[in-house]
């Protein structure tokens, strides 16, 4: 199997994108080389930990709400291309994502990442809830099958704050600059929501290397 590392953050509405094109892809060849795990790269890494007003946050990165609104049109127009529904209106806050990354991690310990990392952008695009908040984190992990009450007492302590602190500052030495950010077996940057041809033809080619190579 070939490692596909994946760089992103569950309010970044490109990742989830991205991640809706792999999908297809993985769907069209269910006998796919992949082995994905998930790894944690804030957007807001100064995002207050309790998050912030919606309004005022994209005031403070786009100068106001019109200015939002232009600058999120083409990520509206290839969300519907890829089957994928945003509601920013439904967005009230934007979270911290720290404890969301934590519950990913969680999550891949479990063998659960890919599921909880889908339903949290559902829920933040689509549902509009706040993924900062502990409490829709544990209905997210309960949902996943993990144990809700343990993912809120560790969400209550420190625990792996520190470890995905770490990891984030690592991947952003590592040349990280964006996301999504996919790396292939640890060598092969691909930025970008790349498209699902391009990901189909990655896939045939390390499926052809891997039979010459038996």
């Amino acid at each position: 199997m070939i490692k596909l590392d994946i760089f992103s953050d569950p309010i970044c509405p490109w990742c989830y994108i991205g991640k809706a094109r792999l999908d297809r892809a993985l769907e069209q060849r269910p006998d796919h080389p992949f082995t994905i795990e998930w790894h944690p790269f804030q957007l807001n890494p100064d995002m207050p930990r309790q998050g912030m007003d919606r309004r005022s946050y994209l005031e403070a990165k786009f100068g106001g709400k019109e200015a939002a609104v232009k600058a999120y049109m083409p990520v509206v127009e290839h969300a519907k291309a890829a089957g994928l529904t945003i509601d920013f209106e439904a967005i009230r806050r934007t979270p911290n994502t720290l404890d969301a990354h934590r519950l990913i991690h969680w999550a891949g310990i479990e063998g659960k990442q890919t599921f909880v990392v889908s339903t949290l952008f559902r829920a933040y695009f689509v549902d509009g809830r706040d993924i900062g908040e502990p409490e829709v984190l544990a209905d997210i992990a309960d949902s996943a099958e993990m144990d809700a009450g343990v993912v809120q007492r560790l969400l209550a302590s420190d625990a792996d704050i520190q470890e995905i602190r770490d990891r984030d500052a690592a991947a952003r030495e590592m040349g990280i600059t964006s996301v999504p950010t996919f790396i292939v077996n640890r060598q092969h940057a691909v930025p970008g929501a790349q498209d699902t041809a391009l990901w189909l033809q990655v896939m045939d080619e390390i499926s052809g290397q891997m039979r010459d190579d038996a």
